[in-house]
Protein backbone atom coordinates (compact mmCIF):
# COMPACT_ATOMS: atom_id res chain seq x y z
CA UNK A 1 0.00 0.00 0.00
CA UNK A 2 1.36 3.42 -0.94
CA UNK A 3 1.34 5.82 1.98
CA UNK A 4 2.17 9.44 2.64
CA UNK A 5 3.86 10.83 5.68
CA UNK A 6 1.65 12.26 8.41
CA UNK A 7 2.60 14.18 11.57
CA UNK A 8 4.03 11.71 14.05
CA UNK A 9 4.45 8.96 11.48
CA UNK A 10 8.21 8.78 11.96
CA UNK A 11 7.62 6.63 15.03
CA UNK A 12 7.93 3.01 14.07
CA UNK A 13 6.04 1.87 17.13
CA UNK A 14 3.31 4.51 17.42
CA UNK A 15 1.80 4.90 20.86
CA UNK A 16 -1.81 5.42 21.73
CA UNK A 17 -1.51 9.23 21.65
CA UNK A 18 -0.11 9.20 18.11
CA UNK A 19 -2.80 6.88 16.79
CA UNK A 20 -5.63 8.67 18.58
CA UNK A 21 -4.40 12.05 17.32
CA UNK A 22 -5.77 10.99 13.94
CA UNK A 23 -9.32 10.76 15.30
CA UNK A 24 -10.38 14.26 14.34
CA UNK A 25 -9.16 13.85 10.76
CA UNK A 26 -10.98 10.53 10.51
CA UNK A 27 -14.22 12.08 11.82
CA UNK A 28 -13.89 14.92 9.31
CA UNK A 29 -13.39 12.48 6.43
CA UNK A 30 -16.21 10.13 7.42
CA UNK A 31 -18.74 12.91 8.04
CA UNK A 32 -18.11 14.46 4.63
CA UNK A 33 -18.42 11.08 2.96
CA UNK A 34 -21.52 9.90 4.84
CA UNK A 35 -23.34 13.07 5.92
CA UNK A 36 -24.02 11.47 9.30
CA UNK A 37 -22.12 12.11 12.50
CA UNK A 38 -23.43 8.90 14.06
CA UNK A 39 -22.24 6.84 11.08
CA UNK A 40 -18.93 8.72 11.05
CA UNK A 41 -18.36 7.79 14.70
CA UNK A 42 -19.09 4.14 13.89
CA UNK A 43 -16.59 4.25 11.01
CA UNK A 44 -13.88 5.67 13.26
CA UNK A 45 -14.54 3.01 15.90
CA UNK A 46 -14.35 0.25 13.29
CA UNK A 47 -11.16 1.73 11.85
CA UNK A 48 -9.47 1.70 15.25
CA UNK A 49 -10.79 -1.80 15.93
CA UNK A 50 -9.04 -3.02 12.79
CA UNK A 51 -5.81 -1.30 13.82
CA UNK A 52 -5.78 -2.90 17.26
CA UNK A 53 -6.75 -6.28 15.82
CA UNK A 54 -3.28 -6.40 14.26
CA UNK A 55 -0.24 -7.64 16.11
CA UNK A 56 2.42 -5.19 17.30
CA UNK A 57 4.73 -6.45 14.58
CA UNK A 58 2.09 -5.81 11.89
CA UNK A 59 1.49 -2.31 13.24
CA UNK A 60 5.21 -1.51 13.29
CA UNK A 61 5.54 -2.65 9.68
CA UNK A 62 3.16 0.09 8.53
CA UNK A 63 5.22 3.06 7.39
CA UNK A 64 2.48 5.67 7.89
CA UNK A 65 -0.19 4.73 10.49
CA UNK A 66 -2.10 7.95 9.81
CA UNK A 67 -2.39 7.21 6.10
CA UNK A 68 -3.29 3.59 6.89
CA UNK A 69 -6.16 4.72 9.14
CA UNK A 70 -7.44 7.16 6.50
CA UNK A 71 -7.31 4.44 3.84
CA UNK A 72 -9.24 1.96 5.95
CA UNK A 73 -11.82 4.60 6.93
CA UNK A 74 -12.24 5.57 3.28
CA UNK A 75 -12.88 1.97 2.27
CA UNK A 76 -15.39 1.45 5.07
CA UNK A 77 -17.22 4.62 4.01
CA UNK A 78 -17.27 3.50 0.38
CA UNK A 79 -18.95 0.23 1.41
CA UNK A 80 -21.44 2.06 3.63
CA UNK A 81 -22.34 4.48 0.83
CA UNK A 82 -23.29 1.53 -1.36
CA UNK A 83 -25.57 0.02 1.28
CA UNK A 84 -27.00 3.44 2.23
CA UNK A 85 -28.69 3.71 -1.15
CA UNK A 86 -30.64 0.56 -0.44
CA UNK A 87 -31.58 1.79 3.06
CA UNK A 88 -32.84 5.09 1.65
CA UNK A 89 -35.48 3.20 -0.34
CA UNK A 90 -37.27 2.40 2.92
CA UNK A 91 -36.58 5.74 4.63
CA UNK A 92 -39.75 7.67 5.45
CA UNK A 93 -39.71 10.96 3.52
CA UNK A 94 -36.61 12.79 2.35
CA UNK A 95 -33.18 12.05 3.84
CA UNK A 96 -31.18 15.16 4.78
CA UNK A 97 -27.58 15.10 6.02
CA UNK A 98 -27.21 15.37 9.78
CA UNK A 99 -26.87 19.04 10.82
CA UNK A 100 -23.88 20.15 12.88
CA UNK A 101 -23.97 22.85 15.58
CA UNK A 102 -21.31 25.43 16.27
CA UNK A 103 -18.54 24.17 18.59
CA UNK A 104 -20.04 26.05 21.53
CA UNK A 105 -23.31 24.15 21.08
CA UNK A 106 -21.72 20.72 20.70
CA UNK A 107 -22.50 17.59 22.70
CA UNK A 108 -19.76 14.98 22.35
CA UNK A 109 -20.80 11.62 20.96
CA UNK A 110 -24.18 10.00 21.47
CA UNK A 111 -24.20 9.78 25.23
CA UNK A 112 -25.88 13.15 25.75
CA UNK A 113 -23.06 14.32 28.02
CA UNK A 114 -22.14 17.94 28.60
CA UNK A 115 -18.41 17.66 27.81
CA UNK A 116 -16.87 18.97 24.64
CA UNK A 117 -14.04 17.00 23.10
CA UNK A 118 -12.21 18.94 20.33
CA UNK A 119 -11.16 15.63 18.76
CA UNK A 120 -14.81 14.86 18.01
CA UNK A 121 -15.57 18.13 16.24
CA UNK A 122 -16.01 18.37 12.51
CA UNK A 123 -14.22 21.36 11.02
CA UNK A 124 -16.92 23.73 9.80
CA UNK A 125 -16.00 25.08 6.37
CA UNK A 126 -17.55 25.36 2.92
CA UNK A 127 -17.24 21.59 2.40
CA UNK A 128 -19.78 20.84 5.14
CA UNK A 129 -22.49 23.40 4.39
CA UNK A 130 -25.85 21.73 3.99
CA UNK A 131 -26.08 22.75 0.33
CA UNK A 132 -22.66 21.21 -0.37
CA UNK A 133 -23.49 17.97 1.47
CA UNK A 134 -26.76 17.63 -0.43
CA UNK A 135 -24.85 17.83 -3.71
CA UNK A 136 -22.34 15.27 -2.43
CA UNK A 137 -25.26 12.99 -1.58
CA UNK A 138 -26.43 13.09 -5.21
CA UNK A 139 -23.13 11.59 -6.41
CA UNK A 140 -22.29 7.95 -6.87
CA UNK A 141 -20.30 6.47 -3.97
CA UNK A 142 -17.13 6.32 -6.07
CA UNK A 143 -17.54 9.94 -7.23
CA UNK A 144 -18.05 11.15 -3.69
CA UNK A 145 -15.05 9.29 -2.27
CA UNK A 146 -12.73 10.30 -5.13
CA UNK A 147 -13.76 13.96 -4.94
CA UNK A 148 -13.60 14.29 -1.15
CA UNK A 149 -10.26 12.53 -0.84
CA UNK A 150 -8.61 14.43 -3.70
CA UNK A 151 -10.20 17.88 -3.69
CA UNK A 152 -10.78 18.32 0.05
CA UNK A 153 -8.11 16.13 1.69
CA UNK A 154 -5.55 16.54 -1.13
CA UNK A 155 -4.85 12.85 -1.62
CA UNK A 156 -3.09 12.09 -4.94
CA UNK A 157 -5.11 10.03 -7.37
CA UNK A 158 -2.69 7.13 -7.01
CA UNK A 159 -3.71 6.74 -3.36
CA UNK A 160 -7.36 7.48 -4.08
CA UNK A 161 -7.27 4.61 -6.60
CA UNK A 162 -6.18 2.18 -3.88
CA UNK A 163 -9.18 3.15 -1.77
CA UNK A 164 -11.78 3.26 -4.54
CA UNK A 165 -10.47 0.19 -6.34
CA UNK A 166 -10.11 1.85 -9.74
CA UNK A 167 -7.26 3.21 -11.80
CA UNK A 168 -5.85 6.69 -11.08
CA UNK A 169 -7.18 7.84 -14.46
CA UNK A 170 -10.66 6.58 -13.61
CA UNK A 171 -10.52 8.35 -10.24
CA UNK A 172 -9.49 11.56 -11.98
CA UNK A 173 -12.59 11.27 -14.18
CA UNK A 174 -14.78 10.57 -11.13
CA UNK A 175 -13.52 13.71 -9.38
CA UNK A 176 -14.00 15.74 -12.55
CA UNK A 177 -17.61 14.53 -12.83
CA UNK A 178 -18.18 15.45 -9.18
CA UNK A 179 -16.84 18.95 -9.77
CA UNK A 180 -19.28 19.44 -12.65
CA UNK A 181 -22.16 18.47 -10.39
CA UNK A 182 -21.04 21.01 -7.82
CA UNK A 183 -20.58 23.81 -10.36
CA UNK A 184 -24.06 23.15 -11.75
CA UNK A 185 -25.65 23.32 -8.31
CA UNK A 186 -23.67 26.24 -6.90
CA UNK A 187 -25.14 29.71 -6.66
CA UNK A 188 -23.35 32.95 -5.69
CA UNK A 189 -23.54 33.06 -1.91
CA UNK A 190 -24.04 36.25 0.08
CA UNK A 191 -21.52 37.08 2.84
CA UNK A 192 -22.24 35.36 6.14
CA UNK A 193 -23.27 38.62 7.82
CA UNK A 194 -25.85 39.28 5.11
CA UNK A 195 -27.11 35.72 5.35
CA UNK A 196 -27.51 36.12 9.10
CA UNK A 197 -29.58 39.28 8.56
CA UNK A 198 -31.85 37.49 6.08
CA UNK A 199 -32.33 34.54 8.45
CA UNK A 200 -33.12 37.00 11.25
CA UNK A 201 -35.75 38.73 9.12
CA UNK A 202 -37.19 35.34 8.18
CA UNK A 203 -37.42 34.41 11.88
CA UNK A 204 -39.18 37.68 12.71
CA UNK A 205 -41.66 37.30 9.85
CA UNK A 206 -42.26 33.66 10.73
CA UNK A 207 -42.98 34.43 14.39
CA UNK A 208 -45.38 37.15 13.26
CA UNK A 209 -47.02 34.77 10.74
CA UNK A 210 -46.51 37.54 8.19
CA UNK A 211 -47.01 35.72 4.89
CA UNK A 212 -46.18 38.73 2.71
CA UNK A 213 -42.90 39.33 4.55
CA UNK A 214 -42.01 35.65 4.23
CA UNK A 215 -42.73 35.70 0.50
CA UNK A 216 -40.46 38.72 0.06
CA UNK A 217 -37.57 36.78 1.59
CA UNK A 218 -38.07 33.61 -0.44
CA UNK A 219 -37.02 33.00 -4.03
CA UNK A 220 -40.16 32.41 -6.15
CA UNK A 221 -38.79 28.95 -7.01
CA UNK A 222 -37.58 28.15 -3.49
CA UNK A 223 -37.84 24.64 -2.07
CA UNK A 224 -38.36 23.53 1.52
CA UNK A 225 -37.40 19.95 2.38
CA UNK A 226 -38.01 18.24 5.72
CA UNK A 227 -36.58 15.10 7.32
CA UNK A 228 -38.56 13.43 10.08
CA UNK A 229 -37.44 9.90 9.31
CA UNK A 230 -40.85 8.59 10.36
CA UNK A 231 -40.02 9.65 13.94
CA UNK A 232 -41.39 13.20 13.83
CA UNK A 233 -44.38 14.77 12.09
CA UNK A 234 -43.42 16.77 9.01
CA UNK A 235 -44.31 17.21 5.34
CA UNK A 236 -43.16 14.15 3.42
CA UNK A 237 -42.75 15.89 0.06
CA UNK A 238 -40.72 19.05 -0.60
CA UNK A 239 -42.73 22.27 -0.70
CA UNK A 240 -41.96 24.10 -3.93
CA UNK A 241 -42.53 27.82 -4.50
CA UNK A 242 -41.95 30.82 -2.27
CA UNK A 243 -45.62 31.57 -1.70
CA UNK A 244 -46.42 27.93 -0.93
CA UNK A 245 -43.57 27.77 1.60
CA UNK A 246 -44.62 31.03 3.23
CA UNK A 247 -48.17 29.83 3.74
CA UNK A 248 -47.08 26.40 4.99
CA UNK A 249 -44.60 27.88 7.47
CA UNK A 250 -47.12 30.44 8.71
CA UNK A 251 -49.46 27.54 9.40
CA UNK A 252 -46.68 25.73 11.28
CA UNK A 253 -46.20 28.80 13.46
CA UNK A 254 -49.94 29.03 14.09
CA UNK A 255 -50.25 25.37 15.09
CA UNK A 256 -47.15 25.35 17.30
CA UNK A 257 -48.29 28.46 19.11
CA UNK A 258 -46.47 29.53 22.27
CA UNK A 259 -44.88 26.10 22.73
CA UNK A 260 -42.20 26.86 20.13
CA UNK A 261 -39.32 29.31 20.40
CA UNK A 262 -37.17 30.04 17.35
CA UNK A 263 -33.49 30.71 18.04
CA UNK A 264 -30.73 31.89 15.73
CA UNK A 265 -27.77 29.53 15.58
CA UNK A 266 -24.99 28.24 13.34
CA UNK A 267 -25.83 25.18 11.25
CA UNK A 268 -22.92 23.55 9.43
CA UNK A 269 -20.99 26.79 9.61
CA UNK A 270 -23.72 29.10 8.28
CA UNK A 271 -26.59 31.07 9.86
CA UNK A 272 -29.58 28.91 10.67
CA UNK A 273 -32.43 28.46 13.12
CA UNK A 274 -33.53 25.95 15.71
CA UNK A 275 -37.06 25.40 17.00
CA UNK A 276 -37.15 24.70 20.73
CA UNK A 277 -40.19 22.97 22.20
CA UNK A 278 -40.68 22.08 25.85
CA UNK A 279 -37.01 22.61 26.64
CA UNK A 280 -35.58 20.52 23.79
CA UNK A 281 -34.55 21.26 20.22
CA UNK A 282 -37.21 19.79 17.96
CA UNK A 283 -36.06 21.08 14.55
CA UNK A 284 -32.89 22.45 13.01
CA UNK A 285 -33.23 24.66 9.93
CA UNK A 286 -30.44 25.18 7.40
CA UNK A 287 -30.69 27.70 4.56
CA UNK A 288 -29.22 28.22 1.13
CA UNK A 289 -29.28 31.93 0.32
CA UNK A 290 -28.52 33.39 -3.10
CA UNK A 291 -28.36 37.17 -3.29
CA UNK A 292 -31.00 38.48 -0.91
CA UNK A 293 -33.42 35.55 -1.22
CA UNK A 294 -33.69 32.16 0.43
CA UNK A 295 -33.40 29.49 -2.22
CA UNK A 296 -33.69 26.36 -0.10
CA UNK A 297 -34.70 25.43 3.45
CA UNK A 298 -33.74 22.11 5.01
CA UNK A 299 -35.68 21.23 8.17
CA UNK A 300 -34.28 18.30 10.15
CA UNK A 301 -36.73 16.88 12.69
CA UNK A 302 -35.51 13.29 12.96
CA UNK A 303 -34.52 13.16 16.66
CA UNK A 304 -31.73 10.70 15.93
CA UNK A 305 -30.01 13.42 13.90
CA UNK A 306 -30.35 16.07 16.63
CA UNK A 307 -28.38 14.30 19.36
CA UNK A 308 -25.29 16.57 19.12
CA UNK A 309 -27.47 19.64 19.81
CA UNK A 310 -28.22 21.27 23.11
CA UNK A 311 -29.75 24.51 24.35
CA UNK A 312 -27.18 27.29 24.59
Amino acid sequence: MTTRGEPGDDQRDPGLSVIMSERRRLINLAYRLLGSLADAEDVVQETYARWYAMSAREQQAIESPGAWLMTVAGRICLNLLGSARARRETYVGDWIPEPLPAPTEWITGRSGGDGTDPADRVTLDESVTMAFLVVLDSMTPAERVAFVLHDIFRYPFGEVAEIVGRTPAACRQLASSARRRIRTAQTPAAPSTEQAAIVRRFKTAWEAKDIDALISLLDPDATATADGGGLAVTHLQPIVGGEQIARAYAEIARVSGDRTTFLECTVNGLPGLVAQQDGTIATVFAFEIAGDRIRHIWAVRNPEKLRPWRIS
